[in-house]
C-alpha cells in the first residue's frame, strides 16, 4: 500500500475534469497528492479561487487542488487520469501527446470499450484502461457531488507487465479509494459496458434515477434485453464475461445506485451532446459486423439521438435581433 510520503510526491493531472474526474483527482489531492484538474473555465477559476467542495456519501469537504485550462499542465505528471468524453478522445490525446513526460502513466477513466485503442491510433499514447463505477456529478463549477461508489478496476489488454496497473492500484489505495487489478479486463470493460446500455439511454429518454428505472416493470423488462443483446454481441466477439449472471447483476447495480442520474442524462440537461454512439451504438455497429441482432440497443440510440438534437436546440442562445 502507497505510504502517505509516496502519495505526496505523486504528480497527477486529470484531462477532462468533470464529474469522474473531478471526484477521482480529489480524492487523491485530499491524501496528500498534487494534483491539477485540466478542465472547462468556470469549472477551473471555482476551483482555483475556493478548491474543489466534494459532496460525498462519506464527508463533506472543501480540498484545495490546482486547476488549470491548458493541457500543457499535464507536462510533469507522473499519472494522468484521461477522463474527457468518448466524442473527444481523438483530439484531446493528439493534444496532450507533445506535453507527456517520457514515463507518465496514462489511465482512460472512460465510459466504453475500444477507448485505449483509439487513444494509441490517433497519438501513439498507451493508455491504462480503467473500468470505473462512480455516481458523480457537477450541480455547480467547484463543487462535485458523489451518490454513491467509487471504484476502479485496472488491467493490461496486451502487456505481460503488471507493473503499470500495479502502481496505479497503489496510488488510489493509499488514498482511500478502492482499486482491483484484473488479469481479465477486457471482461471487465464489457461488463461495465453492459451495465451503461442497461442503464444510461433508458434513464435518459424516461427523465429517471437508475433506482426507479429497475423497479418500473416495464422499463426493467427493456433493459434486461439490452443486456441480453450486449452480452450476445460480447460473446460473439470472443470477450470472456464473467461467470455470473449478468441480467441480474445489472439490475441490482441500477438499484444500488438509487437517485442517481446516468452521465447521458446528465448531458440531455446540459444540452450536451452524449456517448450514447459509444455504448449503444458501439454494441449496434459490432453487432451488425458479427452478425448479432441488437433491435433494443439500435431502438435506445436513435431516440437518445434525437433527443440529444432536440436538447441542444433548446439550450442553444437565440440569435441576436
Amino acid at each position: 500500500m502507497t505510504t502517505n510520503a509516496a502519495i505526496a510526491k505523486a504528480r497527477v493531472a486529470v484531462v477532462g475534469a468533470g464529474a469522474v474526474g473531478s471526484y477521482f483527482g480529489g480524492m487523491l489531492a485530499r491524501a496528500g497528492a498534487q494534483v491539477t484538474l485540466i478542465g472547462r473555465p468556470a469549472h477551473v477559476e471555482a476551483t482555483r479561487r475556493d478548491g474543489l467542495f466534494i459532496d460525498s456519501v462519506n464527508f463533506q469537504e472543501r480540498v484545495p487542488i490546482d486547476a488549470s485550462t491548458g493541457l500543457s499542465a499535464a507536462g510533469d505528471a507522473d499519472f494522468v487520469l484521461f477522463c474527457v468524453k468518448t466524442l473527444d478522445n481523438e483530439e484531446a490525446a493528439r493534444s496532450l501527446a507533445p506535453h507527456l513526460a517520457p514515463d507518465a502513466i496514462v489511465v482512460s477513466l472512460q465510459n466504453g470499450v475500444d477507448n485505449v485503442a483509439r487513444i494509441r491510433a490517433a497519438a501513439g499514447i498507451d493508455a491504462l484502461p480503467a473500468v470505473v463505477y462512480v455516481a458523480a456529478a457537477l450541480p455547480e463549477p467547484g463543487r462535485v457531488k458523489h451518490s454513491g461508489r467509487g471504484d476502479l478496476i485496472v488491467g493490461e489488454l496486451e502487456r505481460a507487465d503488471a507493473s503499470r496497473p500495479e502502481r496505479v492500484a497503489a496510488l488510489f489505495a493509499g488514498a482511500g479509494v478502492p482499486c482491483r487489478i484484473s488479469a481479465n479486463i477486457q471482461g471487465d470493460l464489457w461488463t461495465k459496458l453492459i451495465m451503461n446500455c442497461a442503464g444510461n439511454a433508458v434513464t435518459a429518454l424516461a427523465r429517471a434515477s437508475y433506482g426507479r428505472a429497475a423497479r418500473d416493470p416495464d422499463t426493467r423488462a427493456v433493459m434486461t434485453r439490452v443486456i441480453e443483446e450486449t452480452v450476445a454481441v460480447a460473446r460473439a466477439a470472443g470477450v470472456r464475461l464473467p461467470d455470473v449472471d449478468l441480467v441480474a447483476a445489472g439490475l441490482k447495480l441500477a438499484e444500488t445506485l438509487g437517485e442517481a442520474t446516468s452521465s447521458t442524462a446528465q448531458d440531455i440537461a446540459r444540452g450536451k451532446r452524449t456517448e450514447v454512439g459509444s455504448l449503444n451504438g458501439y454494441v449496434v455497429r459490432r453487432g451488425a459486423e458479427l452478425g448479432v441482432a441488437t433491435p433494443v440497443n439500435a431502438t435506445l440510440q436513435a431516440l437518445v439521438g434525437l433527443l440529444e438534437q432536440t436538447a441542444a436546440r433548446q439550450t442553444r442562445p437565440a440569435a441576436a435581433p
